[in-house]
């Protein structure tokens, strides 16, 4: 029989964290994001070879190909009791930390599939990024993204059509294999798009679902504390957004609270309180459209962070994040670190009907060394 092939293209948008970085970490706490209009664009051929049959069975040619735009060739893997391995010769273990998000989206679609009694394709995939210019990356939810799409991607070749929180809870468990203490905010933000308010469910009971029951009864079972709603975007206000040119790494940071001992202290509950009265705040203030209530509430979920990186000394406030958001209240706005800070990026938010001080704002910041980034808020999140 002729293998038919069939190729779809799947587009997820970055992200921003506007509020609740850390807090939201513990399932069911609240934090508000925004996607960005720049995005990472997954594309898989599939092949339906009329029988179900893998092709690297029996050493033949792989299964699965992955190549990247930020890698240097492609990578080959097979098929092997519900994993990926790779097919031929190479280093493993390089090449699944290099593609960790794409091979984990993979193989967790797979494992929705047979349990459904579906048959898995060959597939090639690529991958394409505009969350990353010239090799630098600059903390826009990059692992995220490519995540979402995968699943969007994977699940629509093979024939699945997956409303948008099934996709999600996918990408989270897709994640989550890799990294439980990740929030999930970020494949919420690729997977609705706009600007939401978004509280994690435990991811831990996610996977133990997953392992214990299957995937496809975990898509349909309960998840304490999880919730997305999508949120008006801020009336009256521009977002910007700046870059410092040093990256850094949101799971190197949330690991390393958690080392800390002061989770489970009177502070690390003044923390929680702190931030979670923050979001409740601004996420009213973007419903009733209160612009200058939703800058209260960034600059106290700035000073709450700046508190906890005092006194639990995680460098969340580097120069160029203390230059960013300093810059930004000296022309009336208001500005702080986005995610985990110790690097990447900063927002802030200013009266839209202020050029003057726009222009101002991203002038200061390129003397300062930081980046103006002209991304914009993304409407749509991937697409079904």
């Amino acid at each position: 029989m002729t293998a038919s092939r069939r190729t779809v293209v799947r587009h997820a948008p970055g992200k921003l964290f506007v509020a609740g970085e850390y807090a939201v970490v513990e399932p069911g706490n609240p934090a508000i994001l925004v996607a960005v209009d720049r995005h990472v664009t997954v594309t898989v051929t599939g092949t339906d070879t009329g029988d179900g049959a893998g092709r690297g069975a029996g050493g033949g040619a792989a299964d699965v190909v992955i190549s990247s735009d930020l890698g240097r060739r492609s990578v080959k893997w097979r098929r092997h009791e519900g994993r990926l391995v790779l097919h031929g010769d190479g280093d493993g273990r390089q090449a699944r930390a290099a593609l960790a998000h794409v091979v984990s989206a993979i193989e967790t679609v797979d494992r929705l599939l047979a349990e459904r009694g579906l048959p898995v394709r060959p597939l090639d995939v690529s991958v394409s990024s505009r969350l990353h210019e010239d090799g630098r990356k600059f903390g826009l939810g990059s692992s995220g993204a490519v995540t979402v799409a995968t699943v969007s991607a994977v699940a629509a070749s093979c024939g699945l059509r997956l409303p948008r929180e099934d996709r999600f809870r996918l990408a989270l468990l897709a994640t989550a294999e890799l990294d439980p203490k990740g929030s999930g905010g970020d494949l919420a933000a690729s997977t609705w798009g706009g600007w939401i308010e978004y509280r994690a469910p435990d991811r831990t009971h996610a996977l133990d679902l997953a392992r214990r029951l299957g995937v496809d009864r975990a898509l349909r079972a309960p998840w304490p504390g999880h919730a997305v709603r999508r949120l008006p975007p801020p009336d009256g206000l521009s977002l910007e957004v700046g870059w410092t040119g040093s990256p850094a790494s949101t799971a190197s940071m949330v690991s390393a609270l958690h080392r800390r001992t002061w989770r489970g202290t009177a502070s690390h509950q003044k923390f929680v309180e702190t931030t979670t009265d923050c979001v409740r705040s601004a996420v009213a203030a973007l419903d009733t459209g209160d612009g200058p209530g939703l800058l209260h509430q960034i600059r106290r979920a700035r000073q709450e962070l700046a508190r906890l990186d005092d006194e639990v000394g995680l460098g969340i406030f580097t120069p160029g994040l203390r230059a960013l958001c300093d810059t930004a209240e000296a022309v009336g706005g208001a500005a702080k670190p986005s995610g985990a800070g110790g690097g990447d990026c900063g927002i802030a938010l200013l009266d839209a009907g202020a050029a003057r001080d726009i222009t101002h704002l991203r002038q200061r910041w390129e003397r300062a060394g930081v980046l103006p980034l002209p991304v914009r808020p993304a409407l749509e999140g991937t697409e079904e």
